[in-house]
C-alpha cells in the first residue's frame, strides 16, 4: 500500500484528504506542520508527499527546497491558491512534481495522483472480437523495446493498453512513467522530461531528474504527444533516437535506456502536414501503430464495462449494485461519444442517485447528460461518502430532488461554507451558489 504523506495546517482540509485517500486504498499520514516533518519523520519512506502551499513558519515552497537539499526526491505535488500560479510554477521548477489550484475536487486530485503513482491494476475488459484481437497484438509487440504509437479517441483507453505493455514486457519490474504533455506548460515540459542542473535558471536551487531519467530501464508513456510544442519536438526526437538526454544547464549528455510509448487522439499525419508536427519526429513513433476503436464500434463491451465499473463501485460504496435488463438495454442504446471514461462516469451518476441496488435507466426527461467528462459531477469519491450516509433517507426520487438534497447535506457538513461544500461537490463556488438559488434552499435547511 502506498503511504502518503499530507501537509497542511488546515485540519479539517488535511483530514478530508486523508479520508479520501484511505477510500482509495492509499495509507495517508498526517502533519500540520512542515518542521515537525523534518524533525521526526522518514520522509523517504513515503509514496508521495502533499503539501499545502500557504503555511506558517515553513510554507511549501521552503519545504520542498530543504528536503532536495537533503537529496530525498520523493513526488510532491503542491496545493495551491487561486492568484498563486506564479508560485505553483516556482514550485514546478524546485522539483515538485505537480500542483493543483484550490479549490478542487478529490477526482482532479486523484487524476493527478494516478499520473505520479499510477496503479498496478492494468486489467482489460474485452468481449467484442476488436478487443481481444488487440489485446493479443499488444501482448506480443510487449515482449520487444519497438516504440509503439497508441491513437484512439479520448476515453477509449490508450493508457490502459500502455500500461498493459508495460507489465507484459521485460522490464515490468522496473518503472512505469507517465507524462501528460497537454498538462504542463511549454516553459516547464523540458525540464519536466529532461531534467535540470542546479543554477542552470533563476530558482533551480538544486539538481533534478527529469522523467527520462525516473524511467530508465523502464517505460515512458508521452499522453497527448500532439500538444508538445514543436521547438521541444526536436530535442525529444533526439533523446528517442540517440538514447541519451541533455538535462538544461548540463554539461554531458546522459544515457538512458527507455522504452517510448505515445499516446494521441489526433491524426498526427495531418498535423505534419499542417506543420504542427515534425514528419522525421511522426516516423520514429509510428514504428508500431496500435489504433483502439470507439465504444460504439465494440457494443460487446458495454454491458461487460458497465459491470466492471459498478464492481469497484460496489466495494467503495458498502453496497451490492446490479444493472437491470431495462439498464442493460438502454447502455446499449447510446452512442459513447466519450467511450468508456463516459460510460464509467455514466455509472457512477446512475448509481448515486439510485435509492434501489438493482440499478434501472434514468426517467426520460432527465436523462443524465450523455457527453464526455462533465466537471460538474466529477467529485465521485466526496459524493459517495454523502450519498452513502444518506440512502434511504429521501422520499424525494427526481434527480433534481435527489441534487437539491445532496447540496443541502453537503453545506450542513461543511457548516454553511459555500466554498468547502463546492470543493467536495467537484463545482465551482458559482455553480453552488446559482443552484442554491434554483432550488430555493434556505438557510435554516442547512444550519441549526
Amino acid at each position: 500500500m502506498n503511504q502518503v504523506l499530507i501537509i497542511d495546517d488546515e485540519v479539517d482540509m488535511a483530514l478530508a484528504l486523508s479520508e479520501s485517500l484511505k477510500r482509495c486504498s492509499f495509507d495517508p499520514v498526517v502533519y500540520h506542520n512542515p518542521e515537525e516533518v523534518l524533525a521526526s519523520c522518514n520522509i523517504k519512506n513515503f509514496s508521495l508527499i502533499i503539501t499545502d502551499m500557504k503555511m506558517p513558519r515553513m510554507n511549501g515552497i521552503e519545504f520542498l527546497q530543504e528536503i532536495r537539499k537533503r537529496n530525498i526526491f520523493v513526488p510532491v505535488i503542491v496545493i495551491t491558491g487561486f492568484g498563486s500560479v506564479e508560485n505553483a510554477v516556482d514550485a514546478m521548477k524546485l522539483g515538485a512534481t505537480d500542483y493543483i489550484m484550490k479549490p478542487f475536487s478529490f477526482e482532479s486530485l486523484r487524476q493527478v495522483i494516478d499520473r505520479i503513482l499510477p496503479s498496478d491494476d492494468a486489467e482489460i475488459v474485452a468481449e467484442s472480437p476488436e478487443m481481444k484481437n488487440l489485446i493479443s497484438i499488444a501482448k506480443e509487440v510487449s515482449k520487444s523495446d519497438i516504440t509503439i504509437l497508441l491513437s484512439g479517441e479520448s476515453g477509449t483507453g490508450k493508457e490502459v493498453i500502455a500500461r498493459f505493455i508495460h507489465k507484459n514486457s521485460l522490464r515490468a519490474d522496473k518503472s512505469f512513467v507517465a507524462i501528460n504533455c497537454a498538462a504542463i506548460s511549454e516553459s516547464l515540459l523540458e525540464s519536466e522530461l529532461f531534467g535540470h542542473e542546479k543554477g542552470a535558471f533563476t530558482g533551480a536551487v538544486d539538481k533534478r531528474l527529469g522523467k527520462f531519467e525516473l524511467a530508465n530501464h523502464g517505460t515512458l508513456l508521452l499522453d497527448e504527444i500532439s500538444e508538445m510544442a514543436y521547438p521541444l519536438q526536436a530535442k525529444l526526437l533526439r533523446a528517442i533516437q540517440e538514447r541519451e538526454i541533455d538535462r538544461i544547464g548540463g554539461r554531458l549528455p546522459v544515457p538512458v535506456d527507455v522504452r517510448v510509448i505515445a499516446t494521441t487522439n489526433c491524426d498526427l499525419m495531418a498535423e505534419v502536414k499542417k506543420g504542427r508536427f515534425r514528419e522525421d519526429l511522426y516516423y520514429r513513433l509510428n514504428v508500431f501503430p496500435i489504433k483502439l476503436p470507439p465504444l460504439r464500434e465494440r457494443k460487446n463491451d458495454v454491458v461487460p464495462l458497465a459491470e466492471f465499473f459498478l464492481k469497484k463501485l460496489s466495494a467503495k460504496m458498502g453496497r451490492h449494485f446490479l444493472l437491470s435488463g431495462e439498464l442493460k438495454s438502454y447502455l446499449l442504446g447510446l452512442t459513447w461519444e466519450g467511450n468508456a471514461r463516459e460510460l464509467e462516469n455514466f455509472i457512477y451518476r446512475t448509481a448515486v442517485i439510485s435509492r434501489a441496488e438493482v440499478l434501472t435507466p434514468p426517467a426520460a426527461d432527465e436523462s443524465l447528460p450523455c457527453r464526455s467528462v462533465n466537471a460538474d459531477v466529477d467529485s465521485r469519491d466526496e459524493l459517495l461518502t454523502l450519498q452513502k450516509g444518506s440512502a434511504g433517507q429521501s422520499k424525494t426520487g427526481t434527480i433534481k430532488d435527489m441534487e437539491r438534497e445532496l447540496i443541502i447535506e453537503t453545506l450542513r457538513k461543511t457548516g454553511g461554507n459555500r466554498t468547502r461544500a463546492a470543493e467536495l461537490l467537484g463545482k465551482t463556488v458559482r455553480t453552488v451558489r446559482n443552484k442554491i438559488k434554483e432550488y430555493s434552499i434556505r438557510e435554516e435547511e442547512y444550519k441549526g
